[in-house]
Order: C-alpha cells, then sequence, then structure tokens
C-alpha cells in the first residue's frame, strides 16, 4: 500500500479497523492514524477497549476520557460510550438539572444497559458528529475484535428499522446512510497468517457481503515471518520453529489469495517493542507497500 493508496483510503474520513483479538489490530490502527496525520490534515485515533492501551503504542499520556493531542497532527480519544448518551440527552433537555434527574434514573439506567445496538451506535455518532463539524479530517476507529466489528457496523441499520423518529431514530438513520457508502467509511481487516485469524477474516468477508452488502476496503496480514536468515539452516531449535511458522505463513497466504475479494497489505514480524518505535518502523514498512504477497488469481 503506497502513500498514495494510503491517502485515498483516507479520504473516505472514517477508518473502521476491526479483526481477531491479537492479531495486532490496534497497531495497525495506530499506524493509520499516525501516516495519515503524517501526510496533512488532523485525524483522530478512537479506541472503545475498556482497557485503554493505545497511548502506549504512541508514547502518549491516556485519555481518560478527553481528547488528547499526542502531536504531528494526530489526536487519541478514549471513548465512552454512555458519555455519548448523556450528551444526546443533555442536548434535548435543556435544564441541566432535569438532565441530570434523567440520567439518574433506574428506568435510563436500564434502557441504556439494555437497549440493542445503542452503545455501538453512540460510538459511531460521535466519529460522524466530528467529521460533519470538520474538527477532523479523518477517524479512526480501533473497533471490537470482528464479531463484535460486525456488530457494530450493524447496529446503525437495525435501530433505524425498529426505531422510527425522535432523537435516537434520526440518528440510527444518518449512521446507517454512513456506514453503507463506501466514499465515506472503510472497513480494514487486520488479520495474521495463521489458520484461525485468516478464517475469521473470510468469515467477516462474508458476513459484511451477506448483512452490510459491502466488502472490506483493506486486509493488512500483520507479523509475517521472513524468509530464514543465512547461516541459519544447519542450526536447530528456534530454527526450526521459525520455519514451520514461516511454512504456516506461506500455506495461509496462498490460500488468503485465492478467497479474499479486495486490497491485501502484508507486514512483517519485527524484533522490536511494541511502542512508537514499532509503529514508527511498520509505518514505513506500510507506506512502502508492505511485504510481497501472492498474487490473487484472476476471475475470482
Amino acid at each position: 500500500m503506497e502513500e498514495r493508496a494510503l491517502a485515498q483510503l483516507g479520504r473516505r474520513g472514517f477508518l473502521v479497523v476491526t479483526g481477531k483479538g491479537g492479531v495486532g489490530k490496534s497497531t495497525v490502527a495506530a499506524i493509520l492514524g499516525r501516516r495519515l496525520a503524517e501526510g496533512g490534515g488532523r485525524v483522530l485515533l478512537i479506541e472503545v477497549d475498556p482497557r485503554e492501551n493505545l497511548h502506549h503504542l504512541l508514547g502518549a499520556p491516556p485519555s481518560g476520557g478527553e481528547i488528547v493531542d499526542v502531536g504531528g497532527g494526530l489526536w487519541l480519544q478514549h471513548l465512552k460510550p454512555r458519555a455519548v448518551i448523556d450528551r444526546v440527552i443533555e442536548e434535548r433537555v435543556h435544564l441541566a438539572a432535569v438532565a441530570r434527574r434523567v440520567q439518574a434514573s433506574a428506568v435510563y439506567q436500564h434502557f441504556i444497559d439494555g437497549a440493542p445496538g445503542l452503545k455501538e451506535l453512540a460510538v459511531l455518532e460521535h466519529a460522524r458528529r466530528l467529521l460533519e463539524e470538520e474538527r477532523f479530517d479523518a477517524v479512526v476507529l480501533d473497533a471490537p475484535a470482528t464479531g463484535h466489528g460486525v456488530s457494530l457496523l450493524r447496529a446503525p441499520g437495525l435501530v433505524s428499522d425498529v426505531v422510527h423518529g425522535g432523537p435516537f431514530g434520526r440518528i440510527a438513520e444518518k449512521i446507517a446512510a454512513l456506514v453503507a457508502d463506501p466514499e465515506r467509511l472503510a472497513v480494514v481487516v487486520v488479520t495474521q497468517a495463521e489458520e484461525m485469524p485468516a478464517e475469521e477474516a473470510l468469515d467477516l468477508q462474508r458476513l459484511l457481503a451477506d448483512h452490510l452488502d459491502r466488502q472490506a476496503d483493506l486486509l493488512v496480514i500483520n507479523a509475517l515471518y521472513p524468509p530464514l536468515p543465512e547461516g541459519k539452516g544447519r542450526d536447530r531449535g528456534v530454527p526450526e520453529l521459525w520455519r514451520r511458522r514461516r511454512a504456516v505463513n506461506l500455506r495461509e497466504l496462498e490460500r488468503l489469495a485465492e478467497a479474499w475479494r479486495g486490497g491485501r497489505v502484508g507486514l512483517p514480524l519485527l524484533p522490536v517493542a511494541r511502542g512508537p518505535e514499532l509503529v514508527a518502523a511498520l509505518g514505513r514498512c506500510l507506506a512502502a507497500g508492505g511485504v510481497g504477497l501472492p498474487a490473487a488469481r484472476e476471475g475470482r
């Protein structure tokens, strides 16, 4: 994926990054956020994982719910969906005392905790609103892992089907239109060239087609084993494990080349600690086109 292709992806405005847990999804989200910011414009990187760990990758303090400037045109926010829902209530109930009473009520608490798709709707609405208000040129969302990532994208359509009118009904309609528009929202799937992550990525491809009538815009295949270094062929132990893992990588790369519809880019496994140095190194690799991958077969 060269710089020009990355810039085209960023022009969608909203990038949703998902994938199986443990494949480097947050790292890829950080890479995309940093590279887009370096290309110019203001970029917000959002995470919703309660553990709040993206700041470690960027060498920044934790967000704590605030929008934090991490430098170079990049901002970071750990988003709490409840705060977005509370803000909707405050905007509709103009008296602060009344709004606080609504938010403290048991009915409201049960509504927030039990309404299907409401928290997912809040996350997407927050990003949509920031873009609409032109506070940021692009938003990169480090979305939940694969199954929950699909639920996140499906939520607006499901809510808009059952809630007609009112603030949440109108919000759901707007976000459903955003999710369905490939010119405004891009889906980036992160995987590894291992059997289970690759299968989950292909499942996600099918779910996007079946439930949202769209495909992912990019598949990032992370942590690829490079060829065994010269002079290690006669050693035992680690080199043998290395060969086995690379053989698995090559097998799964062929499977993904056969079955995946859309763009693909590979990133190498690097002997670098998880943090800003890793984000920078993999960002340079991404901008240079990534590592070589098997060609997709014609006629897919």
